[in-house]
């Protein structure tokens, strides 16, 4: 491919509405062009990207026995009312009416379909286990995308679902799909991925791992233990807090309180640290508006996706009326109103000697000892694990809080589709049941975006051998030199015969204008032919991450260029 014919500018400023590094870079570089809120269009580097992910990801899917199908984009809404998800998804799924007044779903995910497959293929336990995946295009109507790639509403995924007929048998294979990811994110290089803990959100089932790229623009927040290793998403991971009671519970004491709304003016007022305050935080149900209040402890946070989890519903933040019965700032758990759900954080346990809201304006309860005050209370876990706080797998104070992309995630997602959508199978002895299902994805754009967040430096990606757009950039410097323009052709078509892929700049340009745009493609081996090189006869090999530079006589380029793309992509696959 010689770079003049390349469709798609490269510029030197950053665009000023990209926020994240990798978003400007896949702009400038001309990867992509926007053409609505979370919706690109692809130029050529990126689906070459593209393409090479896709294509480790189906070698490591058909080593495991995939076999890649493909459902459509477009969906019945008949389909998913059968498992149920058409009403409980809310607005990220995209419904319309076609001609005839059917009632039809852009497709966010694949499950439905899925089952629909291979429900009568599937009827016999001998049939069992199988996994078919998919790549397809897929589309959520996001809320907020950013980051270019890194969030979209249309997007590329790899999608695969198993089908077993024992928990014992997708464990199993559970754990081989997890390695497969593993071998998948090497290969792509970024071999650093960490597989963590995770909600399962709208998928549903009981266990589900994400492997997240750690970094500091991701969107989620990962807990991790120093010393055992342990890592789950903020969304998934227990918090553990240990208190200590003080000998003597006051009396509880009702306090005037004048403008006294938060935790910190609670601890300015009474002269307490957060840890000696019980807070409230108040939300409301989705479906009915009725009110839930938890109970925390001053110092953490609720977690909404678990106290989501337990509620079973869709919550959000509350307001809170002259007629509910609720204080803003003031609300406490003695003499609460009745007109709402009361939870207890574990945070509250084994505390005494609190400073709470007192149900009225303006005024706080001091001396609050919770199992003294409000009764048998139950306490459950709501909320988010604190930076330095208890490990739930080793139990010590060594857990750091890191930011991560999501890359992939894989679900143990049991009976909740086969059950739904009536899918059974017989057994040997002759009793039906529904098949247990595993779910697998791995976004490719994403992937793509991700592998340039962390290989990137100031002038351009650095991309990896395996899914380089190209593996070789040739720049003829002073191309109007006839011996520069006559080496550099031969090397070009040399290196096209022995099969390497090669990008070639011989344009009448400056140097600086050409290894601009070189930084800017990324591509791993750049080969630089000029008259200074040709007079000591070499030509200059360097690898775009400065990891090696060589000056390699003319006449064995060619053949220290293919060595070195072997040893790249060796080093890549082991």
């Amino acid at each position: 491919m010689k770079l003049e014919k390349l469709v798609g500018d490269r510029f030197k400023d950053r665009p000023s509405d990209c926020q994240i590094d990798s978003h400007a870079i896949m702009v400038r570089g001309g990867y992509i062009k926007y053409m609505a809120n979370g919706i690109f269009s692809s130029y050529m580097p990126t689906k070459r990207i593209t393409r090479k992910i896709e294509q480790i990801i189906r070698e490591e899917m058909d080593a495991i026995d995939g076999q890649e199908v493909q459902f459509p984009v477009v969906m019945p809404a008949t389909l998913w009312e059968e498992s149920g998800r058409y009403e409980s998804i809310g607005s990220e799924l995209l419904r319309f009416s076609d001609r005839n007044r059917n009632q039809m779903v852009l497709g966010m995910t694949h499950e439905e379909a899925a089952v629909h497959l291979v429900r009568e293929y599937g009827q016999s336990y001998t049939k069992y286990p199988f996994m078919i995946y998919q790549i397809q295009t897929k589309f959520r109507d996001e809320a907020r995308p950013r980051g270019g790639l890194i969030r979209v509403r249309e997007f590329t995924m790899k999608d695969a679902y198993s089908f077993h007929t024992s928990q014992e048998d997708l464990e199993e294979y559970y754990d081989k799909c997890h390695k497969a990811y593993e071998r998948i994110f090497k290969r792509a290089g970024v071999p650093d991925v960490v597989s963590v803990k995770s909600d399962s959100g709208m998928m549903g089932g009981s266990v589900s791992h994400e492997f997240m790229l750690l970094t500091p623009i991701g969107e989620d927040s990962i807990a991790i233990c120093s010393e055992c290793g342990m890592s789950a998403n903020m969304e998934a991971a227990e918090s553990i807090i240990e208190n200590t009671r003080d000998d003597i519970s006051a009396a509880m004491e009702l306090v005037h309180t004048p403008d006294v709304h938060t935790i910190e003016d609670v601890c300015n007022f009474f002269k307490v640290e957060p840890q000696k305050t019980c807070k409230a935080v108040i939300y409301q149900r989705n479906e009915d508006d009725s009110y839930i209040v938890v109970f925390v402890r001053g110092d953490v946070d609720v977690n909404e996706t678990k106290l989501r989890n337990f509620v079973g519903c869709e919550i959000h933040p509350a307001v809170v009326t002259e007629d509910c019965g609720l204080f803003a700032g003031f609300t406490g758990p003695v003499g609460i109103t009745d007109n709402c759900t009361v939870l207890f954080d574990t945070s509250l346990q084994n505390t005494n000697n609190l400073i709470c809201g007192g149900n009225k304006e303006e005024y706080h309860y001091s001396g609050l000892d919770i199992d003294r005050d409000c009764g048998n209370v139950e306490y459950h876990d709501f909320a988010k694990i604190l930076e330095g706080g208890i490990c739930p797998n080793c139990k010590k104070h060594s857990i750091s809080i890191s930011r991560g992309i999501e890359v992939g995630n894989i679900f143990q997602l049991g009976t909740k589709y086969t059950k739904t959508m009536n899918m059974t199978y017989l057994d040997n002895n002759g009793e039906a049941h529904n098949p247990i299902m595993g779910c697998y994805g791995i976004g490719v754009g994403r992937l793509a975006a991700s592998v340039c967040e962390a290989h990137h430096d100031d002038y351009g990606p650095i991309w990896p051998m395996p899914i380089a757009p190209w593996q070789v950039h040739v720049c003829a410097v002073r191309s109007d030199d006839a011996e520069v323009k006559a080496c550099a052709d031969k090397l070009y078509a040399d290196l096209q015969s022995a099969g390497a892929e090669v990008i070639y700049d011989d344009r009448q340009v400056s140097a600086g204008v050409m290894f601009s745009d070189a930084d800017l493609l990324g591509v791993p081996v750049r080969v630089v032919v000029s008259p200074r090189n040709l007079k000591e006869n070499c030509c200059e090999i360097t690898a775009r991450d400065k990891s090696f530079s060589y000056k390699v006589p003319v006449e064995e380029t060619k053949d220290k260029i293919l060595e070195i793309i072997k040893e790249l992509m060796d080093k890549a696959n082991s």
